[in-house]
């Protein structure tokens, strides 16, 4: 089997919620996801999605993607797509950098093999554990009482798993802090994601002004050495994000004791093939996770369900279920969220159908 064929569409995917605000002033009203595709000699198909939150959050934009893929395309034709490994170092070696724009070819090679193999994508990761994976719903940024509002909102639809985004004023930072963490319930989990937001004193500030609430504190700083800092001088369960982008950070966070558990996005290291080394290597070192990536619809679920499933329960911190915060469907067969939980599909590959009237027109294709 050889890769023939390797295009994209672009999609554009609101929000149920209108806007989604984080740290810094930064918002999103409009996604824009690249949905990539795999073409064999065989006519079996795989697809992938990559979806950046903004140019301004990670190293990743959207256009990139779709740059990426024209510049990378040609040295993949004529591979074998099941050859994951050997994928890898052939996008690894005709273009330096740029894991996200590998991520949706290496997601859609993956469906390929699931199809091949008439497996679903996470026995092939690993195995099935369980029916479902819990869910966490993030809070974007807003006054501290419409933040608590949202929580018995949220609540009602099975979430458990809170992830509230600060990393603004430390006064407000605070209250709004307070303010979620009034509602919740026992057996909830709240996370304060600063996504970066605070310089290293403001972190220490607020984290101690909440020593009372239970609360995990995420990616308070922009550096790692700024994070680490932070997570030395206060009691709180600590989470890393945007600092860990490879294995090499992952092993230094675990020396450096720099976080209880760690959030890996699929884009961001590269694809299905590279976050499950990563994954793999925090289940050996006891390192808890939050397995998602940077944004997407169904395509991009559908990945981040087949990885959470796969992982072993009690190293699962939570996932997301991106398609859920979107208005448009891309696929049919993608997770649906249910009381707060997803399942992967049992079908082979992803388990999913692009819906190509929602698609459209190719805008990359190399061939």
């Amino acid at each position: 089997m050889k890769i023939q064929r390797i295009f994209a569409h672009r999609i554009e995917l609101p929000l149920h919620e209108t806007t989604y605000r984080w740290s810094g002033g930064k918002s999103v009203t409009v996604f824009d996801s690249t949905v990539v595709g795999i073409e064999t000699d065989t006519g079996r198909v795989g697809y992938g999605e990559v979806c950046p939150l903004g140019p301004f959050y990670l190293p990743a934009y959207a256009e990139g993607v779709r740059a990426g893929l024209r510049e990378l395309g040609p040295h993949l034709l004529g591979e074998d797509p099941r050859q994951l490994g050997k994928l890898n170092r052939t996008m690894d070696a005709a273009l330096k950098g740029h894991p996200y724009v590998k991520s949706g070819i290496d997601i859609a090679c993956w469906d390929i093999l699931g199809q091949s193999a008439g497996m679903p994508v996470c026995e092939l990761l690993g195995g099935r554990y369980g029916d479902s994976v819990p869910l966490y719903r993030a809070i974007s940024q807003e006054s501290p009482e419409e933040m608590a509002r949202k929580v018995a909102g949220y609540r009602a639809e099975g979430y458990r798993r809170f992830q509230l985004k600060v990393g603004g004023d430390p006064d407000l930072d605070i209250a709004r802090i307070r303010a979620v963490a009034a509602q919740l319930e026992s057996g909830d989990r709240l996370v304060a994601d600063a996504n970066t937001g605070w310089i290293q004193h403001e972190a220490v500030r607020v984290a101690k002004a909440v020593r009372d609430v239970d609360v995990y504190i995420e990616q308070p700083c922009l550096t790692y050495e700024e994070c680490l800092a932070v997570r030395r001088q206060i009691p709180h369960p600590f989470v890393l994000d945007e600092t860990i982008d490879d294995l090499g950070m992952l092993l230094r966070g675990r020396a450096d004791l720099a976080m209880d558990v760690v959030n890996l996005k699929i884009s961001k290291l590269g694809g299905l093939t590279k976050i499950k080394q990563a994954r793999d290597l925090c289940v050996s070192l006891g390192i808890g996770m939050t397995l998602e990536d940077s944004w997407g619809g169904d395509l991009a679920t559908a990945a981040i369900a087949h990885l959470a499933q796969s992982t072993p329960p009690e190293f699962l911190f939570s996932t997301t279920d991106f398609n859920s915060y979107v208005t448009v469907s891309t696929a049919e067969g993608a997770p649906q969220r249910v009381m707060g939980r997803m399942a992967a599909s049992r079908a082979p590959g992803l388990g999913i159908q692009p819906r190509m009237e929602v698609l459209g027109r190719r805008v990359v294709e190399v061939f």
